[in-house]
């Protein structure tokens, strides 16, 4: 795969694509994907502790998905109007999505309604922003997260029940780790830690790092150029914490390897170590990876070298999508490919709250 090819495609019974999470998060299915024997296994994430070393340590995105889609009424018309915050500005608004009939105009008032139908506030739209955003000021002095967890409801992709939310996403739609609100959709990979799962992980010796990185609205886009050298990378904020990159640091020197969960986690690893690599003041220390904090839209595609990810656990992801480019990167075409094989055929549930592939 050259840095111009785009990833593979492959075709997807509709009944694979899960609709539910699993009652016990760690029962899902987990195929291992081992690059140095060309092999290919099928375990459950159950039996992670087992599949890991001692001395090996896995790095967690703790965001917290906000509560980003919105629901109201266009005072203009009466028309329905379905919102999806993506972030605030430094003035107090907010950057918007919106979907209604017709066509906006700046100046107009949406009168937000809460999960029951309830009229709770005006939203008004101040400017059309690129990209299909608004920039849209709220009636209200509460703190915008608060007010989200009030009215807003679980941005559930569309691939699962058309992106209507059941009150059960409220918790199943959320890692167990979760800490710092700011995403608008959830790291995936992580959705399959049970809160026994990480203790049992600990007591074998596995050590458990947290990064952030807020997943945005990009996450869901196709590639749509003829290449990846023309696809634009969409941004995100994120944070590797003084004591996260020590214990990085240190696992790697003691031997052990560093297993991200989720892509999200390896574009966020990959950013903070090109970050310290790049720094003259680094270049002399045995250290790889240094604190780090700010916005990347790291695009990882071949000939991409990593340097902080040893191991990634991970879900099944869409064609043509920046995901499986990277996943494809790490792995390798053609048991990247062997590997999707095997999951269609042995009926793995794929998506968000599907299964998962350790590739080591």
């Amino acid at each position: 795969m050259s840095s111009s090819q785009l990833p593979f495609e492959y075709d997807l019974p509709r009944r694979l694509i899960a609709q539910e999470p699993l009652q016990n998060r760690a029962d899902a299915r987990l195929m291992l994907v081992d690059r140095a024997r060309q092999l290919i296994e099928h375990y459950h994430v159950r039996d992670l502790p087992q599949m890991l070393a001692p001395g090996d340590r896995l790095v967690l995105n703790d965001t917290r998905v906000l509560a980003a889609q919105l629901a109201g009424t266009r005072a203009k018309t009466g028309g329905r109007w379905q919102g999806l915050y993506l972030e605030s500005t430094p003035e107090g608004n907010w950057k918007i999505l919106c979907k209604t009939r017709g066509r906006l105009e700046p100046g107009e008032t949406i009168s937000l309604r809460d999960r029951e139908g309830r009229l709770a506030l005006k939203l008004w739209l101040l400017e059309r922003l690129a990209g299909g955003q608004w920039l849209a000021h709220a009636q209200t002095e509460e703190p915008t997260e608060t007010l989200l967890e009030r009215l807003g409801r679980v941005p559930l992709p569309p691939y699962i029940r058309g992106g209507n939310m059941v009150d059960d996403d409220v918790e199943t739609y959320q890692t167990v780790f979760a800490r710092h609100p700011g995403a608008i959709a959830a790291p995936t990979a992580g959705l399959h830690f049970s809160r026994e799962l990480l203790k049992t992980l600990d007591a074998y010796g596995i050590g458990l790092s947290r990064v952030t990185l807020h997943v945005g609205l990009g996450t869901f886009r196709p590639i749509e150029t003829e290449s990846l050298d023309e696809h634009q990378m969409h941004s995100e904020r994120g944070l590797v914490s003084t004591t996260t990159a020590t214990e990085l640091n240190q696992t790697r020197a003691a031997g052990g390897r560093l297993v991200a969960v989720g892509t999200t986690v390896v574009r966020t690893l990959e950013t903070a170590a090109l970050a310290y690599e790049a720094h003259p003041s680094n270049n002399h220390t045995s250290d790889f990876i240094g604190p780090w904090q700010g916005v990347t839209n790291l695009f990882i595609r071949p000939p991409f070298e990593f340097r902080a990810t040893d191991a990634l656990l991970t879900n099944f992801h869409f064609p043509r999508t920046t995901l499986l480019v990277l996943v494809q990167t790490f792995t390798g075409t053609e048991l990247i490919q062997e590997a999707y094989r095997q999951a269609i055929e042995e009926e793995y549930r794929f998506y968000s709250y599907g299964d998962a592939m350790l590739i080591v």
